[in-house]
């Protein structure tokens, strides 16, 4: 993927930019098509959904082995 072919989706505007677009601590991406900065807000939700319930991150998650706040 060449700089010309990136792309960001900007969380100050709401919209997908080009390489030279606002400050990238504004910004999600890169992204390899306009389509998949698009999606920047999705996927992100998506996921922070899957880590939310992943035993191996979330001690408090099913499975996870641990059984009060302090795991003992």
């Amino acid at each position: 993927m060449s700089d010309d072919d990136e792309y960001w989706y900007c969380l100050t505007h709401k919209t997908v930019e080009p390489r030279d677009g606002c400050k990238n601590a504004d910004r999600l991406g890169p992204y390899a098509t306009r389509e998949e900065a698009s999606r920047a807000l999705e996927k992100v939700e998506e996921r922070n959904e899957s880590w939310d319930n992943d035993p191996d991150w979330n001690d408090d998650a099913p499975g996870s082995g641990s059984s009060g706040p302090t795991g003992g």
